[in-house]
C-alpha cells in the first residue's frame, strides 16, 4: 500500500512535464484566463500570500529544525526539513529559469519568471512536511487527519493568492503544486528508507 501512496505522490511530475510544455496551448490559455476572472482582486484568497511569504515559511522552518534539534536529536529529520524546502527552493528557481515564462501583464508585475509558482511550491513543501512529521510524532489519529486538512487547505490557498494577485497564471500554479507534490514524495522515500535501515542496524 504504501508503495502505491509513492507512485501515486511522483505521478505529478508528468503534469508538470505536460504544463510547461503545453501552457501556450489554447485550452491552457482559456484555463488561465477563467481563474484569473474568478480570483483576481480577491482580498480575502490574497491574505493566505502571506502565510506562503519566503519569511513566513523561514521562521516555521527554524522553528522545526530547533525542535527537531534539540528536543528530538533527529538530525535525520532536520536533514528531510532542509533537503524538502531549501531543495525545493533551489529546484523552483532554477526550474523557473529553464521556462522563463514571463508574469501576467499587470501594473508593478516582479521581474522574475512565472512558471512554476514558488509560492504554490513552497506551501505544499513546508505544510506537507510539517504535517508528515507531526504524523510520525503522534499517536492520534484524529488529530494527524486535522493537520493534514488544514496542511493541504493552507497549500491550495496560498496558490490561488498568487492567481488572486495576478503574480502567476493557474497553470503555474498547479505546475508548483505538481512540482512539490513530487519532490515531497520523494524526500519521503529517502526519509523512509534511512529510517528502515536505521531500525535494521539496530536489530542486528
Amino acid at each position: 500500500m504504501k508503495y502505491l501512496v509513492y507512485v501515486i505522490g511522483l505521478l505529478p511530475i508528468f503534469l508538470f512535464r505536460f504544463i510547461g510544455k503545453n501552457y501556450e496551448v489554447e485550452s491552457f490559455v482559456q484555463f488561465d484566463e477563467k481563474f484569473a476572472s474568478i480570483l483576481y482582486g480577491n482580498d480575502f484568497i490574497t491574505l493566505f500570500h502571506y502565510v506562503g511569504d519566503t519569511a513566513t515559511v523561514m521562521i516555521f522552518t527554524l522553528i522545526m529544525v530547533f525542535y527537531f534539534g534539540v528536543k528530538h536529536q533527529n538530525y535525520r529529520a532536520i536533514l528531510f526539513i532542509v533537503a524538502t524546502v531549501a531543495g525545493g527552493t533551489a529546484i523552483s528557481q532554477a526550474l523557473k529559469a529553464v521556462y522563463a515564462r514571463p508574469r501576467p501583464n499587470i501594473a508593478g508585475q516582479l521581474e522574475s519568471f512565472s512558471y512554476p509558482s514558488g509560492h504554490a511550491m513552497l506551501g505544499v513543501l513546508f505544510l506537507f512536511t510539517a504535517a508528515y512529521l507531526f504524523t510520525k510524532l503522534s499517536s492520534n489519529t484524529k488529530a494527524s487527519i486535522v493537520f493534514w486538512a488544514i496542511s493541504i487547505t493552507l497549500a491550495v490557498l496560498i496558490g490561488l493568492s498568487r492567481i488572486a494577485e495576478g503574480r502567476h497564471y493557474a497553470t503555474d500554479v498547479l505546475g508548483g503544486w505538481s512540482l512539490g507534490i513530487a519532490w515531497f514524495t520523494l524526500c519521503v522515500i529517502w526519509y523512509e528508507q534511512r529510517e528502515r535501515a536505521l531500525k535494521k542496524n539496530r536489530s542486528l
